[in-house]
């Protein structure tokens, strides 16, 4: 290779991060390739048992020293998501907190979630064992994370990973890298053990910590999400996938119609719509829907949009990249031409990758904007007639994320939300899911497979579970089943089986067990 080739490989191995609201260039981050990843999880691999064995309690203590470390340095880490995002100052303080909040959660409780189990054994003949089951980590976590949240996507996955005992590989967005290198700056400047370790590259880096890893977590789109599942499907690895949304809000005539105006307004515009649990769709009563259309059109107006400094002067920021705005756009354009409405908003606005808050009115179900994932600031409204049309029109989607029911009667907003196909519903809010790490949180349908958080779930699911059993009683050189086989032991131990499995007089039928051990009694 000439001195010439050389430049341009090591020119073709960096990747520019810039502000999506200004354009300009913020940082470069190494495109590593396969082999690189393929070393640094041979690296984890090493240091792994080592971080298990020290167990939950041991873990803590490190996962309690990042927290603090995320908590000090809050204002540094929110300068670097904005730097890479171009957020509100008010969003991007909310990353470092959340954050250190989801640490201290599994810090102080792995110990806990990962103690063994021991089953009831299902008959009186298991009682001469005790049963346990055994949760032993998965070596290395491969988690790769999108770029709507750069530092708490990775914390959200990482962090339950690391404290089950298992090393991480993190592959963040190349769109925003900079904030998981942070994190890992801090995991590095708290002297804890080296099983935490950020590649930063494209998708081809991505590819290769899905062929390398023990587990997958993937949160991203449905059509990488399912060559993701390929991949894992060909390598018997196990994966988790946080997917698509088009998350319905479905607001009924006896709600309270200011506070639904204002909290869809905010789960519609929140992270200027680039969230997965987004509203992006929104179901109204007809008695209700002029005037909540109304109010939701005015509290959309109000947003302020723009570039923040350390000020709290916007509520609404840039859209991630150029393709965003496009779809955005198309979304708009193709309502409008086939016959919607905008009330607000409508066309991207000043330099920049910025989208004005959009509401959309006089749609319909077979819209782009309605029935495709927009993950951007517009609110198409649709009147319906009754909850049961709500309800049919909110299932009628591919995605199955979450969704959110407005209404007086929270016993009737329960019942509703029975009856919606998504993996989680909040009744008279959007986004508490978000906060309830005692919860579940995953997708239906295209949305996803498997869940992050559910409590002990959330960290068992980065672990294999291990059935052990143990004598209780003392033990016979021989079973009265182990071979050579005895018509007469055989007797015995079949029918102990069946009188502690069967029911009614089948449990004792002798002629039954006799002809079935070759007795002609």
């Amino acid at each position: 290779m000439t001195d010439t080739e050389r430049v341009r490989a090591a020119e073709a191995a960096v990747i520019e991060v810039r502000n999506p609201g200004t354009g300009a260039i913020v940082g470069a981050v190494t495109d590593h390739t396969a082999d690189d990843v393929a070393a640094a999880v041979r690296e984890l691999r090493l240091f792994q048992p080592e971080w298990e064995a020290i167990g939950a309690d041991g873990r803590k203590q490190w996962l309690l020293k990042l927290q603090d470390w995320l908590l000090d340095n809050t204002e540094h880490l929110a300068d670097v998501l904005q730097s890479e995002t171009s957020k509100p100052r008010a969003d991007a303080l909310i990353d470092p907190t959340f954050g250190a909040d989801v640490t201290g959660y599994y810090a102080r409780r792995a110990a806990k979630f990962l103690a063994d189990d021991h089953p009831s054994p299902h008959s009186p003949l298991a009682r001469v064992k005790k049963l346990t089951t055994a949760y032993r980590p998965y070596p290395v976590v491969g988690v790769i994370t999108p770029w709507n949240f750069p530092l708490a996507m990775p914390i959200m996955d990482v962090i339950p990973a690391l404290a089950a005992g298992a090393a991480v590989v993190l592959k963040p967005s190349e769109v925003t890298p900079l904030s998981a290198l942070e994190l890992a700056r801090g995991w590095a400047e708290i002297g804890a053990p080296p099983v935490f370790a950020v590649l930063t590259g494209g998708g081809a880096t991505g590819a290769a910590v899905v062929d390398n890893a023990d587990y997958i977590q993937f949160t991203g789109s449905t059509a990488t999400g399912r060559r993701i599942a390929a991949a894992c499907v060909e390598r018997l690895v196990p994966y988790s996938l946080e997917l698509g949304g088009k998350d319905p809000a479905i607001v009924l005539a006896d709600a309270d119609i200011d506070r639904a105006a204002h909290g869809i307004a905010f789960g519609g515009m929140f992270n200027a719509g680039q969230v997965c649990i987004s509203v992006e769709r929104v179901y109204v009563e007809a008695p209700v829907y002029d005037e909540f259309v109304a109010k939701l059109t005015e509290n959309v107006k109000a947003l302020r949009q723009g570039i923040d400094g350390r000020g709290l002067n916007h509520d609404v920021g840039a859209l991630a990249n150029e393709n965003q705005v496009r779809i955005v756009q198309r979304h708009v354009d193709e309502a409008v031409a086939a016959g919607a409405r905008v009330l607000t908003g409508g066309k991207r606005t000043g330099e920049g990758t910025f989208f004005e808050p959009t509401v959309l009115v006089d749609v319909h179900q077979g819209m782009s904007c309605v029935a495709e994932e927009t993950f951007g600031p517009t609110l198409p409204v649709l009147r319906v007639a009754d909850e049961d049309e709500a309800v049919r029109l909110a299932n009628d989607s591919v995605y199955g994320l979450s969704a959110s029911v407005w209404t007086g009667d929270k016993d009737r907003g329960e019942r509703i939300a029975r009856r919606l196909n998504a993996g989680a519903v909040n009744i008279n809010d959007v986004f508490a899911n978000l906060f309830s790490y005692a919860l579940p949180m995953g997708g239906w349908g295209q949305s996803g497979v498997g869940a992050r958080w559910g409590g002990a779930s959330g960290v068992r699911k980065y672990c294999r579970q291990q059935a052990i059993t143990k004598p209780i009683l003392p033990t016979q050189r021989k079973e009265l089943f182990w071979y050579p086989v005895k018509p007469s032991n055989l007797l015995i131990a079949l029918g102990a089986m069946r009188a502690a499995g069967a029911r009614g007089l089948r449990r004792v039928d002798l002629p039954a067990l006799l002809k079935s051990t070759g007795h002609r009694g």
